[in-house]
């Protein structure tokens, strides 16, 4: 199909094209051993949007990322910039109440204000521009759903009309058009919000990670390489934070996919489009190095379920389905966590000591909420009131509307607990295993995680999740080990890649 396949992350990840152009940010002038009024852990969108508020405030800050700016979740994202979310006004209503979906309502175009703003100030070259998105239903299930969408919206706010046009090639019933939708580049974004951070007077460490984070006296040490930084406050804007706490039973992770395709033609839609199927696609166009992109995206899974190339092979032929492809030059996937009750989670750990924050729970949404979080957790961090800080609060629960998912994600988890430990399976032997493969064996009656690489060397690993004890599984697209419990991803060497985990696989010699 002449594909043309991204540049690799340098731990074998699938490189977006925003991460290839990163760029190295560290200030080196700064004194670790001094007392920072906080530490923000992570450099995405949510970590540098606290971390630039707060040092722009007067406050003394330091970044610490563990890999580089955007190497996570915003470096993975689609950047669709939205006025609506994955988690509709109605369902918000339904479970907050009409201030509730209002709030929300506020939140997510909040967001979507931040980045505006912060570009204007900033006069950031991050190939923002704004377009219509359009939203369209298929069949009559999904037109009864676009229906609720539409009165939802309207009811909050939210500038959205019936529209009879949609630049795409797929037939549809019906379809909605919301005004004043935006994308960008995420990492021109990101670094230059880490340029006016360290103008500022900030600190950025990259390549390193907080191992762990011990409190004494009011004061928090978190150990970063050979050295303890001190901070009266800690931020976690890590997507998930790391350890065993309650909000990873509250959110579930999902990856999704993404395909950067080179058409036949110049049949480019100059909007931000989504369907309604389950699960949906997304698309839009983005000019990159010169040259115009087709990004589609979709079959979003919970990650370390389903099959992973597969869920590429499929996007591909979806897109052929419609579009005339000359070949596909770019195809990544990036993580999310879904909400039990739909509203993201931010502010002070109830079960961490006092003075650490963090922000997950942004479902498919995550440059809006993302920025907003940030946004609320520098005012938590300066003790101002803000708006929305009781609504999206980490120590809200709220058993009946969140119930039902809490139920499912966590009997899914508590399934994957027993199955994966005693669920007899014929499993490849290590002499089977060809380069570039990865697969879970049963050695001496124990699940081993092996990895052959492209010189022949075996990299054995425990398959035991460290973070709470699931067995991994192989994600061959993104040369991983991925958790399907919480979404710990590890290197083929065990190192940790994406967290809660905080300690790597353990290895194993055989």
């Amino acid at each position: 199909m002449n594909n043309i396949i991204s540049n690799l992350n340098r731990d074998g990840s699938l490189a977006s094209p925003w991460q290839q152009s990163n760029m190295l940010h560290v200030n080196t002038n700064s004194d670790l051993s001094e007392l920072f009024d906080c530490l923000v852990v992570g450099a995405g969108i949510t970590g540098l949007t606290a971390a630039l508020q707060l040092q722009k405030a007067g406050k003394k800050v330091v970044v610490a990322e563990a890999y580089t700016i955007g190497y996570g979740t915003t470096g993975g994202t689609s950047s669709h910039i939205n006025t609506f979310a994955d988690t509709t006004y109605t369902e918000a209503e339904s479970a907050f109440g009409e201030e509730g979906a209002i709030l929300f309502a506020q939140a997510v175009k909040g967001g979507l204000n931040i980045i505006k703003q912060n570009v204007e100030q900033y006069n950031i070259d991050c190939d923002l521009s704004f377009k219509p998105g359009y939203l369209y239903a298929e069949d009559d299930k999904q037109a009864k759903e676009l229906d609720d969408i539409y009165k939802g919206a309207k009811k909050v706010g939210v500038d959205v009309d019936y529209v009879e046009y949609v630049p795409v090639n797929v037939p549809y019933q019906k379809a909605l058009v919301f005004t004043g939708q935006a994308q960008f580049h995420p990492i021109k974004y990101l670094n230059s919000l880490a340029n006016e951070f360290t103008k500022a007077g900030g600190l950025l460490l990259q390549n390193s990670r907080v191992e762990e984070v011990e409190t004494s006296t009011d004061i928090h040490v978190a150990k970063i390489g050979g050295a303890g930084v001190k901070a009266k406050t800690v931020i976690y804007a890590t997507h998930m934070p790391p350890g065993i706490n309650n909000l990873n039973m509250r959110c579930a992770p999902y990856r999704s996919y993404v395909l950067g395709v080179k058409l036949i033609g110049d049949n480019y839609p100059d909007a931000l489009v989504y369907d309604l199927q389950e699960p949906y696609h997304y698309l839009r166009t983005h000019v990159i190095d010169g040259e115009k992109y087709l990004l589609v995206g979709g079959n979003d899974h919970k990650t370390g379920h389903d099959d992973e190339e597969a869920a590429f092979s499929d996007l591909e032929q979806y897109t052929r389905q419609y579009y005339d492809v000359e070949a596909v030059v770019y195809k990544w996937s990036s993580q999310y966590y879904v909400p039990a009750d739909g509203l993201p989670y931010v502010g002070q750990m109830p079960d961490r000591a006092d003075g650490i924050y963090a922000a997950t729970g942004f479902n498919g949404n995550g440059m809006m909420l993302g920025s907003i979080s940030g946004a609320i957790l520098a005012d938590l961090v300066m003790g101002k009131k803000n708006a929305l800080a009781d609504l999206f609060s980490i120590k809200r629960f709220k058993p009946v509307d969140g119930f039902t998912e809490f139920v499912k994600e966590n009997a899914d988890v508590a399934w994957h607990f027993i199955a994966d430990r005693f669920k007899a399976e014929d499993l490849q032997q290590l002499n089977e295993i060809t380069a570039g493969m990865g697969k879970l064996v049963k050695i001496d009656g124990k699940k081993v995680a092996a990895y052959r690489d492209h010189d022949g060397a075996l990299h054995t690993l425990s398959s035991v999740c460290p973070h709470m004890g699931c067995t991994v599984k192989w994600n061959a697209s993104e040369t991983s080990w991925d958790c399907p419990c919480h979404g710990a991803r590890y290197d083929v060497d065990g190192n940790v890649v994406t967290g809660p985990a905080m300690h790597h696989l353990e290895k194993i010699n055989i």
